[in-house]
């Protein structure tokens, strides 16, 4: 009988695995020192990954992960399946290492949560590896009996991963796989797929789902609805956002300023201020007050309509409400009135911009100094009029006005 190996240190055996460079060698050693020595769990963690890196030696791998004191951590047993993964081989091989641990196994090991997201995470990040997080949710989800807010996750995860890379067919494919798993579907589920289908212009689809969530009792999402609304706006369906903005009250959702904002930078945007004015009242009316993005859009977009006077309307309300507009909305305004003779009426505007303390680009003073030139019976007045708003806002004026 062959005598037993001499006891050494825990720290000593470390030392000499680390220091082999062959896996199967520094094996050898923890074998042969196994009846005397205690090896540190860093040793065995250590040597396990660097089996796992070489396809011949993953058996060994599976062998002394089973001969652990105590169950392994998801911190090891990650970085373990994807060495497994590395290997340049059909994934069969992570596939059927990942059933033999926690499936089939002699004795499975328990599945954390965290470890299978981390999995599915890395897998559906890499087109090429897309595939096998496919196979390995249909695995866990058919084999395993996970808990319902896992296989929710799980599935979000992977319809979100197949939403950003275009494959909005496979994200609907595991939507309705949910169902088939008696799983029901959170607004983050929703959310992630009315962006994908916005994204590929399928408005109409998207639009379904929202009232798919009402009818299951799912709290709406509101950055969902922001995504539909754009949507319609950019298809040019502004009368299916308008629609869909007036539903969401009776839905449950309040619209915000965002969700106005959207629909008001649809309708400038398309030539039709006047509904853009509409929605204003429909903001008061909903207690929802406009912001300086709501004013500027809508001014700009009524100068771009010539509806000088609208603009100058909305420029006061807007300063009457403490806002104080960017410059260039002044001179969106001056200009415009300069071009249909108000000059007296673009003076006012630039008085009143120097009394906010808004320094006008020397484009708004080149066009009310020109058409006041071309006002030879008024001039003296309208001259005087900018004189007494610039005294009053000398300390506003800088040198960039003058060039």
């Amino acid at each position: 009988m062959l005598p037993s190996p001499p006891a050494i240190s825990p720290a000593r055996l470390h030392k000499l695995v680390t220091s082999q460079q062959d896996p199967l060698l520094a094996l050898e050693l923890v074998t042969v020192t196994s009846p005397t020595t205690k090896p540190h769990p860093a040793t065995l963690h250590s040597l396990l990954l660097r089996l796992a890196r070489r396809r011949d030696h993953l058996p060994h791998a599976l062998a002394l992960l089973r001969r652990l004191p105590s169950p392994p951590s998801p911190r090891l047993l990650l970085p373990l399946l994807l060495a497994v993964l590395r290997h340049r081989r059909p994934p069969d091989l992570f596939l059927s290492t990942f059933n033999s641990l926690f499936v089939s196994g002699p004795s499975p090991l328990p599945l954390h949560p965290q470890l299978l997201l981390r999995l599915l995470g890395t897998l559906s990040s890499t087109a090429s590896h897309f595939p096998s997080a496919l196979h390995l949710l249909r695995l866990v989800s058919s084999r395993l009996p996970l808990p319902e807010p896992l296989v929710l996750a799980s599935h979000n995860l992977l319809i979100d991963a197949a939403a950003r890379s275009g494959h909005v067919a496979v994200s609907l494919s595991l939507f309705h796989r949910l169902r088939s798993l008696h799983v029901s579907p959170d607004a983050d589920t929703y959310r992630i797929l009315t962006q994908s289908l916005c994204r590929k212009a399928q408005v109409s689809t998207a639009a379904t789902l929202l009232d798919e969530m009402l009818h299951r009792g799912i709290p709406a999402d509101p950055l969902a609805y922001t995504t539909v609304l754009n949507a319609l706006c950019r298809k040019k369906q502004l009368r299916e956002a308008y629609r869909l903005l007036c539903l969401m009250r009776g839905r449950g959702v309040s619209p915000d300023i965002v969700h106005y904002n959207t629909v008001i930078v649809g309708m400038c945007r398309e030539g039709r201020p006047l509904d853009a004015c509409k929605i204003i009242g429909d903001m008061a009316e909903s207690g929802c007050t406009p912001n300086a993005a709501t004013y500027t859009t809508l001014v700009n977009g009524l100068c771009v309509s010539g509806l000088y006077d609208k603009a100058r309307y909305y420029l006061e309300d807007m300063v009457g409400k403490g806002l104080v507009p960017h410059f260039s909305v002044f001179h969106s305004v001056i200009k415009g009135c300069c071009a249909v003779g108000k000059v007296e009426e673009a003076a006012q505007i630039m008085s009143r911009m120097l009394d906010l303390g808004v320094v006008p680009h020397f484009e708004s003073w080149g066009s009310v100094i020109r058409s006041i030139c071309n006002e030879e019976d008024n001039i003296e007045a309208i001259l005087l009029q900018m004189l007494t708003g610039t005294r009053h806002g000398s300390n506003t004026v800088s040198s960039r006005t003058l060039k």
